[in-house]
C-alpha cells in the first residue's frame, strides 16, 4: 500500500506550524514598525503646524509632549496620543518645560524655536524627530534607542 506515515505527517505539521511562527512574527515587527513611523510622523507633522501657526499669528506658540502619559497637544485644540507600546524620551530647553516631566517646544513669530529632540522607539527600532533651534526647521530622521 502507498501512503505517508503517521512520523511522516506530524514532521510536515511541525515544519508547517515553525514557518507559521516565524511568518506571524515578521508580520508583527512590520506593523509595530509601520505603527512606530507613522505616529513618529504625526508628531513632526504637528510640529510643523505649531511653527507655522506662531509664523502666521506672529504670537509664540507651543506644542506639548507627555511621555509618561503618552499625549501631545498643539496649538488650537490640536492633541493626540502615542501608542503605549512605544518608549518616549524628550530632549529640550528646562526654560519652557511647563511642569516635571512634560516637554515643551515653543516656537517664535520668526520661524525660530527653542529646539528639541523627540525620539519614539520599540525595541531595537527608533525615529527622531529633531526641532532646529535657529530655524525651527523640523526634521524626522531614523534614530537608534536612546539608554
Amino acid at each position: 500500500m502507498r501512503g505517508f506515515t503517521l512520523i511522516e505527517m506530524l514532521v510536515v505539521l511541525a515544519i508547517i506550524a515553525a514557518v507559521s511562527l516565524l511568518a506571524a512574527a515578521a508580520v508583527t515587527n512590520g506593523f509595530t514598525g509601520a505603527r512606530l513611523r507613522t505616529d513618529a510622523k504625526e508628531i513632526a507633522a504637528q510640529l510643523r503646524y505649531t511653527r507655522a501657526q506662531a509664523i502666521s499669528t506672529g504670537r509664540p506658540q507651543q506644542f506639548f509632549i507627555d511621555p509618561s502619559a503618552h499625549t501631545w497637544r498643539a496649538p488650537n485644540t490640536r492633541d493626540g496620543k502615542v501608542s503605549k507600546q512605544f518608549g518616549i524620551v524628550f530632549t529640550g530647553a528646562r526654560e519652557v518645560q511647563p511642569t516635571q516631566g512634560v516637554g515643551s517646544i515653543m516656537f517664535f513669530p520668526d520661524g525660530a524655536s527653542t529646539g528639541g529632540r523627540v525620539q519614539l522607539s520599540a525595541k531595537t527600532a527608533a525615529w527622531n524627530i529633531d526641532v532646529a533651534w535657529l530655524t525651527g526647521e523640523v526634521k524626522l530622521v531614523r534614530g537608534q534607542v536612546s539608554e
